[in-house]
């Protein structure tokens, strides 16, 4: 596992990015978790953050409540990226976790969205000893290897150990497991070499330059989950001495392959926010495209 102190941090100040209206960007927010959990990416628990267009030095990311009942601006506190505090001391409570995305943010000033999640499909691959593979094109995103971070390597005396990245010291070790020692093909336009980190006995984490982008790869990463599941579950029920083993994407292949399907993200994006703006689940108030009136939050 790296060793986030041995690494070297990056001088540089957050990109900076042109003015945006943060009403959009909040849309587009509460869109992706509602998406996320539609699709079973999120459930009551994991989160998605943004960082400010207009400040890089901030981020954006709900309040303490399940993904599904985010529904306007009030929802959202900023926080500062150097430590996770509120800017408003008077904000209402935030995540403990929000250590994985400030300091990923911290690490990587080309990282404008992280994607933080339990998926069911995926966490078996956290700690069976099967490896995740880029199965389909669709998931060429993840490359030809996926870390897998172990918290308890980096556990020091008196720390709750509950697998919760709860302090900076723990989110930039998670950080660090996004960098590599050498620069590896990446179709995802951020500093990290690694667009997804597995989260042993706990999740995952995924990482882009916009929310559409970390959205799309938390729900692939989810879809290969599942596909590679299903494709060993074949295999093993039909063993035979002359049988091959699972291909998966080359390299160069993952490379191609998210760069075509990254400049595809809108197709997925319709399709996914019409599906949650037609269900009387899910509320939104700054979607002027909402007709389906929504179930009161309780």
């Amino acid at each position: 596992m790296a060793d986030p102190s041995s690494e070297k941090q990056p001088s540089s100040p957050p990109t900076k990015m042109v003015a945006a209206n943060l009403t959009v960007v909040f849309n587009t927010l509460i869109t992706g978790l509602h998406i996320l959990h539609y699709n079973g990416v999120l459930d009551a628990y994991g989160h998605v953050s943004v960082r400010n267009p207009n400040n890089g030095s901030n981020f954006f990311m709900s309040r303490n409540l399940a993904p599904a009942l985010v529904a306007n601006s009030s929802d959202l506190v900023e926080y500062y990226v150097d430590d996770a505090a509120p800017i408003d001391p008077n904000a209402p409570g935030g995540f403990i976790e929000r250590y994985i995305h400030s300091e990923l943010y911290k690490r990587f000033p080309g990282i404008n969205s992280v994607v933080h999640s339990h998926s069911p499909q995926v966490v078996p691959y956290t700690f069976s000893g099967v490896p995740l593979r880029p199965s389909i094109h669709m998931a060429g995103f993840l490359g030809d290897v996926i870390p897998n971070f172990d918290i308890t390597q980096h556990y020091e005396t008196g720390d709750k150990q509950d697998l919760l990245i709860r302090s900076q010291r723990l989110g930039a070790a998670l950080a660090a497991e996004f960098s590599t020692n050498h620069t590896l093909p990446n179709a995802t336009q951020t500093e990290a070499d690694y667009a997804v980190v597995l989260m042993q006995n706990h999740g995952f984490t995924t990482v882009a330059s916009s929310i559409k982008l970390a959205v799309m790869q938390a729900m692939y990463t989810q879809t290969n989950a599942g596909i590679q599941t299903t494709a060993l579950t074949i295999q093993n029920a039909y063993p035979n001495n002359n049988q091959q083993e699972l291909s998966f994407l080359t390299t160069q292949q993952t490379v191609d392959s998210w760069t075509t399907m990254a400049g595809t993200s809108d197709r997925p994006w319709g399709l996914w926010s019409h599906q949650v703006r037609s269900s009387n689940l899910y509320q939104n108030l700054l979607d002027p495209n909402q007709t389906q009136p929504a179930s009161p939050l309780l």
